[in-house]
């Protein structure tokens, strides 16, 4: 019987994992103003800043899979988690801008070797128990990040310091790391004994799932940076309605992946991945050609639902890709994710200046809309990559 228990408690184990990262992620971000202020940053000189965070998690994603592949992804996960969250409190301690990107440069090291690990560990709870939980995992995550940034909304007002709610969200989340520590599976379980390759260029079919993921990930950020300003600038809305683009789809994403895992069991990650695609690119699309605010934040709800659950699928396909070490493939798959989600913002922007938002995004769209052809890729192979 305790072996049995063994992956359930695992699954916990890391969903928690999951959550740490996303609360203490968003824990920060509120306060980004703040820092601005105190450190007298213009907004150009603050933005170079961030790209610290960038920087940092790209450098470090391949060498937590080298890692991972070496010591396995119980032991990078946890490292890794502690680390980024002894790293939190310095982004609003730092007293001048080199300490700032200092401190920015190492929260994305160990926010990019967290995320790997943890997925890593996810992909080997997920293989142990036999079913989906990749898409619960990332619902935590995005759980996280509604009670980090919500609660900064509760407790300042109440004359909490913003360093005072940052470090108390690290404290909170180093005591739920050690709790969940016992819990993860060994530190065995991913270790790869093979002689796969632990540092891995996309090749082959992971080479399509980094494709995947670079696309799916860049239309997250365009979600993220765009949809605000296509409600206010293009179609007119005040400032309150214009948030309401975004805020519905993260609603969706979130509940999207709630569910995920039931009807990636069901359907399979072909289907999901395929509908989901389809489903995204015709809800920006719709979104764009009826230009009604209703019909746009409709419309960005039906692209957080569709692309709720293709991340955690694509994710857990690298993971499982014939002659790699998991944590090397996953690596591969996430770092042409993360440029994609860092290179969609500006790109989109650029190609705005000649088409107009609406053009920009109609690419992005259509992209997205083309990966659904490529989705077989996610069907049963024996061969390797």
């Amino acid at each position: 019987m305790a072996d049995r228990s063994r992956p359930a408690q695992a699954r916990i184990a890391v969903a928690v994992i999951f959550f740490v990262n996303g609360v203490a992620l968003s824990s920060w971000v509120p306060h980004i103003p703040t820092v601005q202020q105190k450190l007298g940053l213009s907004t150009g000189t603050l933005g170079l800043a961030l790209l610290g965070i960038a920087g940092g998690a790209v450098v470090s994603m391949p060498i937590a899979g080298w890692l991972i592949a070496r010591h396995g992804s119980r032991v990078v996960t946890l490292t890794a988690a502690f680390l980024y969250c002894l790293t939190t409190p310095p982004l609003l301690l730092a007293s001048s801008l080199p300490a700032l990107v200092l401190a920015l440069i190492l929260f994305g090291v160990f926010n990019g070797a967290m995320d790997v690990a943890m997925n890593a560990h996810g992909v080997a709870v997920e293989r142990n128990i036999g079913r989906p939980v990749m898409s619960s995992l990332h619902a935590l995550f995005s759980i996280g990040g509604l009670v980090g940034a919500g609660s900064a909304v509760v407790l300042l007002p109440l004359g909490l310091t913003p360093a005072a709610h940052v470090t108390a969200t690290a404290a909170g989340g180093l005591i739920l790391v050690l709790g969940s520590a016992r819990f993860l599976l060994p530190h065995g379980v991913d270790i790869s004994t093979g002689g796969g390759p632990r540092f891995v260029l996309p090749r082959g079919r992971l080479l399509v799932l980094g494709a995947m993921g670079f696309f799916i990930l860049m239309l997250e950020g365009a979600m993220s940076d765009w949809t605000a300003v296509y409600l206010k600038l293009d179609l007119g809305t005040d400032a309150a309605f214009a948030g309401a683009g975004y805020a519905v789809f993260s609603a969706a994403m979130a509940v999207g992946r709630l569910t995920g895992d039931r009807m990636v069991a069901s359907f399979g990650p072909v289907a999901m991945v395929r509908w989901g695609s389809l489903l995204a690119a015709a809800g920006l699309g719709g979104a764009l050609l009826l230009h009604h605010p209703v019909a746009a934040v409709l419309g960005f709800g039906l692209v957080g639902l569709g692309l709720a659950n293709i991340v955690p699928i694509l994710f857990s396909a690298a993971g499982r890709t014939p002659g790699m070490a998991p944590g090397s493939a996953i690596a591969a798959v996430t770092t042409a994710g993360y440029f994609g989600f860092l290179a969609g913002p500006p790109l989109v922007g650029f190609v705005a200046e000649g088409l107009g938002l609406p053009g920009s995004l109609g690419i992005l769209a259509a992209a997205v809309g083309l990966i659904a052809f490529r989705s077989g890729v996610l069907g049963p192979r024996t061969g390797a990559a």
